[in-house]
């Protein structure tokens, strides 16, 4: 019996609602920086869009997925009631009260600092405790995941841990030690100065700080989507996963290489040495490889599928797949907009090709790529496959779920490509405003145009997801039960070192240690590196 069914529900119809909504505004920012509409004369009205809608899809969406599909993993996966379900409320409540905290203050025009909190840049201490209140609530969740495994260990010694598990777990230690950083900068440099307690902020240690989330919470956004790759994909498409050993690999090594990363974020920043810097690149190339991993083992697991149909050939199999199910649609956008996003991705994490793109729209192309179109496309998949087994629905109706996917994948390739292109002419991202009057700008407003278009259909498709989740059917059938992947040769054990997390979380931890720790502790000993902070819209 599925007893977090309603605790699920809740946390993916808040994490979906307010998508819909988050999206609408990011639509509103594309229309009003494109010639087809008069400026609206006060930029605040565009900052305050741009933090609204970048708050919701970087910590409120990815983080009530994911604890909503964590905890339907412990149920499904494990096969045991949830336990601490009245904990798991608890955190869900003060994510939601997080989330009317830090959204109030930003409706009303007193926190316009972005996602990224902007420091010197001071915002309502509102908005700060709302964003530190959803950080908590989702630590419990992580607290959740651990004890639930642990029950579940102490019932089944030297069992292989479900790989949906495993993987639900490594995305849960990830986002508790990636969150540390935000959190740091938020309480100890952010809030005194947003409370009138100091009027002035080290704003380069707080992006350091900073920085410690800001790569590394990429990795916790995509940790659904993998585990949807690895433990739904292949059952949902009639085959077999091709390795449980290579997805148990991918999600460590995401432990162990995603967090020593984020200081690629700051290559043009002057207070971090430049051996640092260069560091941090090398490791950005190596988190690359739980992907290709990933990329390998799924496709393989798609060829399973085809020959279980009757495909033949060294190619020929491609034709045998299931392209009339909405799985097969979506697995292969994703990885069509995961393969143009990585390789955008690759002049980012370049010490010096980095210059010529950084802060362009190539990096808002970049990233829309890979989180709003890889990833969220599978956050889709997530709900339309739970729901049945969530609401006791029927089949959803493949034609308009087909619908959604080919809009959604449509809108962010008419959407993204031309925000590549026009930031290698060097147009810069986060701009309120573009005279296109000017000749010199004046070719590069198609692309405005064009991603207004592509935003259009982005919002339709959003729509849609959100109609199709709302008018699912009762069944008079009783639901099926419902089940993961499982590999062609399922282990009768596995290894320690791929069974649990001690080995992987104390590299995690230990690399953090290494690439950040100097810096910060020279940063911090450093006098009069303080600079006045701004308050925005008065305190």
């Amino acid at each position: 019996m599925f007893l977090a069914r309603r605790l699920v529900l809740a946390h993916f119809w808040v994490a979906f609602v307010a998508f819909a909504v988050a999206i609408l505004l990011g639509e509103w920012q594309m229309y009003v920086r494109s010639p087809l509409s008069a400026w609206v004369s006060d930029p605040e009205y565009y900052y305050r869009s741009v933090t609204g809608h970048g708050t919701v899809m970087g910590y409120v969406l990815p983080t009530l997925v994911a604890m909503g599909f964590g905890y339907a993993i412990v149920e499904l996966a494990l096969k045991q009631p949830l336990v601490g379900l009245r904990w798991a409320w608890a955190g869900f409540w003060l994510a939601i009260v997080g989330t009317v905290m830090a959204a109030t203050p930003v409706a009303l025009g007193r926190a316009s600092v972005l996602f990224t909190f902007y420091p010197p840049m001071i915002g309502s201490p509102f908005y700060y405790l709302g964003v530190v209140l959803v950080v908590v609530g989702s630590w419990i969740w992580v607290a959740l995941m651990a004890v639930n495994l642990k029950a579940w260990k102490s019932r089944n010694p030297g069992t292989p841990v479900p790989l949906a598990m495993f993987g639900n777990v490594a995305g849960a230690y990830l986002w508790a030690w990636t969150s540390v950083g935000a959190a740091i900068e938020i309480l100890f440099l952010i809030l005194p100065a947003a409370l009138g307690l100091k009027d002035t902020i080290d704003a380069g240690l707080a992006r350091v700080f900073f920085s410690w989330t800001l790569h590394a919470i990429v990795y916790f956004w995509l940790m659904p989507a993998y585990i949807a790759f690895y433990a739904i994909v292949p059952r949902a498409i009639g085959g077999r996963l091709y390795s449980d050993t290579m997805g148990r690999v991918a999600f460590v090594l995401f432990l162990v290489f995603s967090m020593p990363i984020g200081m690629h974020h700051l290559f043009a920043d002057p207070q971090v040495g430049a051996g640092f810097k260069f560091l941090h690149a090398v490791f950005t190339a190596m988190v690359a490889v739980p992907t290709f991993l990933t990329v390998f083992t799924i496709v393989a697991s798609v060829e399973i599928a085809a020959r279980l149909r009757g495909g033949k050939g060294l190619f020929g199999w491609v034709m045998a797949l299931p392209w009339g199910n909405p799985m097969m649609l979506a697995v292969t956008f994703s990885f069509i907009m995961l393969g143009f996003g990585g390789a955008g991705g690759l002049i980012n994490m370049s010490y010096q090709l980095n210059e010529t793109i950084h802060n362009t729209q190539w990096v808002t192309g970049h990233f829309h790529l890979i989180f709003a179109g890889a990833i969220v496309i599978m956050y889709f998949m997530v709900a339309y496959d739970l729901w049945p087994q969530l609401t006791g629905c029927k089949p959803l109706p493949d034609s308009l779920v087909k619908t959604q996917l080919w809009l959604w994948f449509v809108g962010m390739i008419v959407m993204t490509f031309p925000w590549h292109w026009v930031g290698l002419l060097g147009m810069p991202r986060r701009m309120a405003y573009f005279d296109f009057s000017n000749p010199a700008l004046a070719g590069q407003g198609w692309t405005l145009v064009a991603g207004t278009i592509g935003g259009l259909m982005l919002v339709v498709s959003a729509l849609l997801f959100v109609y199709i989740l709302a008018r699912a059917g009762k069944s008079e059938a009783r639901t099926a039960p419902f089940t993961f992947s499982t590999a062609v040769h399922m282990p009768a054990t596995t290894p320690v070192a791929l069974n649990g997390f001690g080995l992987w979380v104390s590299l995690m931890i230990a690399l953090t240690v290494v690439n950040y720790g100097y810096p910060i502790v020279q940063l911090a000993a450093l006098k009069d590196t303080s600079v006045p902070a701004i308050p925005i819209g008065g305190r």
